[in-house]
């Protein structure tokens, strides 16, 4: 039998990884070393390590952190009320709903200087995009795979008015590529500020039903038979999902298949127990975004310098070259594990 890490110690040491990382991500790409590090943690710095730390680094960290708890619990939500591997807030509209509402706020001269105003608005258009495909999934029938089949079109929908907006006003495109491919260059505290309240709320409703998803994942039948209310409850859990989803995305663009990473992560380790596996969801996601961030900062370091400048390599490039990778696999095993139970196999 399979030995299973008790779940204190289970989120204990995903925790540990995720600090672990988060240092990683902190000293890569700056001038900070592992003692100016630890001299700013404990205080001792001087004060122009301490700045550089405080001002520069800590809030990058920081925003990274929340918003890959967000797409990793949001992925995790997903994938079981949608009974789809495949599903992540990429295919739900949130995410290419939250850059529109951020391009089309700084395309109507919005306070695209002001990242609480600009995090409002794209929540604002990433509920909006998560609105639409509730209202077109439910006129289409509601079942799970014709949501996620919509959430593509919706999603590929939204992205090509985003693109033609940049069109329209090409001198846009240069600030809207954080929007377009997920950065986390230039995070400051005003993004922390505005981002945090959000993610708890998000993260403590994930947790209080929890217990409603582990009946939503298996199919319809046996959750009617327990007693859940489908119509209630899988909109409310794709709600969640949807806050949590349009929260990351206003902070840091969109950071494409973190949500798909982090929940396969979190049940090959937690198993299919939402109660832990979403919260392992969360670490899972924020320890993915440290590991791009820092490979992207690494990256960056390496390409020449273009007037005096490195061009930054942004996270989102990273994870979507990781998430290809591992939506490969996992299609190619769902279409194995199809040919076991068709009775067919490899030619």
């Amino acid at each position: 039998m399979k030995a299973v890490m008790r779940p204190p110690l289970l989120l204990l040491c995903f925790g540990l990884l995720t600090v672990v990382l988060a240092g990683a991500q902190a000293l890569t790409g700056s001038a900070l070393s592992p003692a100016d590090l630890l001299a700013s943690v404990t205080g001792t710095a001087d004060a122009t390590t301490a700045a550089v730390f405080t001002d520069l680094r800590l809030p990058r960290v920081a925003v990274g952190l929340l918003a890959g708890a967000c797409l990793g619990v949001a992925g995790c939500l997903l994938q079981a009320t949608l009974r789809n591997p495949l599903a992540s807030p990429e295919v739900t509209g949130v995410g290419s709903g939250a850059v529109l509402g951020a391009v089309v706020a700084t395309v109507l001269g919005g306070p695209a200087s002001d990242p609480v105003a600009l995090v409002l608005l794209a929540v604002a258009g990433g509920t909006a995009g998560g609105g639409v495909l509730w209202l077109v999934a439910a006129r289409a029938g509601g079942d799970a795979v014709r949501t996620t089949v919509l959430g593509v079109l919706v999603s590929a929908v939204l992205a090509g008015i985003t693109l033609v907006l940049l069109t329209a006003k090409p001198q846009l495109a240069g600030s809207m590529t954080r929007w377009l491919v997920g950065s986390l260059s230039g995070r400051t505290w005003e993004h922390w500020t505005a981002l945090w309240p959000v993610a708890l709320a998000a993260a403590a409703a994930a947790v209080v039903i929890s217990p409603v998803v582990d009946l939503l994942r298996v199919d319809d039948d046996h959750a009617l038979a327990l007693g859940v209310h489908l119509p209630v409850w899988r909109p409310v859990v794709l709600a969640v999902a949807v806050l949590a989803t349009a929260a990351a995305v206003a902070s840091v663009g969109a950071l494409v298949f973190v949500g798909l990473l982090a929940p396969h992560l979190a049940r090959t380790i937690a198993g299919g127990d939402h109660r832990l596996a979403v919260p392992v969801a969360g670490l899972a996601g924020a320890a993915t975004v440290a590991l791009a961030d820092t490979l992207a900062q690494a990256a960056g370091t390496l390409l020449p310098a273009v007037d005096g400048q490195r061009p930054g390599v942004p996270a989102g490039a990273v994870t979507a070259l990781l998430g290809a990778v591992v939506m490969i696999r996992i299609a190619q095993r769902r279409s194995a594990a199809v040919a076991v139970t068709t009775g067919g196999g490899p030619t």
